[in-house]
């Protein structure tokens, strides 16, 4: 009997060592079954998604160059449609974003569709958003960089119906809504979405997104909140099994000019890091009608704002604590006024 429970003490310590160790090392655990079981799966899906920038000779973008481990800052334009059968392609959801890797830091400075500026490549203004209709991702990326005088290295579209059924296939996704979200506006599509659910499908999440009876900021805000959420939805360790069939789901909803082996590292990067933080600034407008069209003429004080942001979170040479934020710039500008 002694024997046996000792025997029994030896099995319990053991298994709690290892318990206790697959713990501390989960996140190494978890690059590692990704990279044994998961990384050919997702490099063929990712294959699929891979659409490299046309210039206006049409000739093909240089390849980006693979990458082992990324550690210097890079921007991604972000580009989201809610494409419906009956309208044309515009990008509703426009993000200039910085991915600090080496930080697990990103920066988003969403720039709201109506915004009036200089559509490059049509010799005219127009809403930002009109970019894309005229002339893809490469017309939007030309107008963005020239918007924020700011390079971007790499864009990403993604069409929000194709990211409704990725909601789904991951069980939902949290959402703060504090109050009914109803949409009954004349021309527009009706629907009801209830408020304080602890979880929310892939249509009442579309829906959050989609609701356009209030503010565009508002509904800017939406949109990086709900990106923030289905990211952390997606790298939860329970889901990352479920990646593949995801990125089959999304299909043709999802293109990118980054190739598949640096979004794998990118993806593994990330598993063995810590926690992604998300930053997030709005460039407001005044709103304004020329001959009956609304738009948002942007306010330069936020513009400016918004490229001392990227100035900062671009610098390699930026610590990650010393990184500006906009309650750094308000804060910035009280002191100089008060001097």
């Amino acid at each position: 009997m002694k024997k046996r429970t000792k025997t029994y003490i030896t099995l319990t310590v053991i298994l709690l060592l290892l318990a206790g160790g697959a713990y501390l090392f989960r996140k190494q655990l978890a690059v590692m079954a990704f990279d044994l079981f998961l990384s050919k799966q997702v490099e063929s899906s990712l294959q699929k998604s891979y659409q490299p920038l046309t210039s206006q000779d049409n000739v093909p973008s240089k390849p980006v160059e693979k990458i082992a481990y990324q550690s210097k800052p890079f921007s991604v334009l972000l580009l989201g449609s809610d494409q419906r059968d009956n309208e044309p392609s515009r990008s509703d959801t426009i993000i200039y974003s910085v991915v600090r890797p080496k930080d697990s830091k990103v920066l988003l400075i969403s720039i709201p569709r109506d915004t009036y500026t200089e559509i490059v490549g049509k010799g005219k203004k127009d809403k930002i958003t009109h970019a894309y209709a005229f002339g893809g991702q490469q017309m939007s990326k030309d107008t963005v960089e020239a918007f924020l005088d700011h390079d971007i290295n790499y864009y990403a579209t993604i069409n929000f119906k194709g990211l409704k059924d990725a909601v789904d296939a991951l069980g939902g996704v949290e959402l703060p809504i504090g109050k009914d979200i109803v949409n009954k506006g004349k021309d527009h599509e009706k629907f009801t979405v209830k408020a304080n659910k602890p979880i929310y499908s892939g249509e009442e999440a579309l829906n959050y997104v989609r609701y356009r009876e209030d503010s565009d900021f508002n509904r800017t805000k939406r949109q990086q909140v709900f990106l923030d959420a289905v990211a952390n939805r997606m790298l939860n360790l329970n889901q990352i099994s479920k990646i593949p069939e995801l990125l089959e789901i999304m299909g043709d909803n999802f293109k990118t000019d980054m190739q598949p082996n640096f979004i794998i590292n990118l993806a593994k990067q990330v598993l063995a890091g810590d926690k992604a933080e998300m930053t997030a600034y709005t460039i407001m407008g005044e709103g304004m009608k020329i001959d009956g069209v609304y738009y948002d003429e942007p306010i330069k004080k936020d513009v400016q704002n918004a490229k001392k942001l990227i100035d900062s979170w671009e610098n390699p040479d930026t610590p990650s604590d010393q990184l500006l934020t906009p309650d750094m710039l308000d804060k910035k500008e009280e002191t100089t006024v008060a001097k």
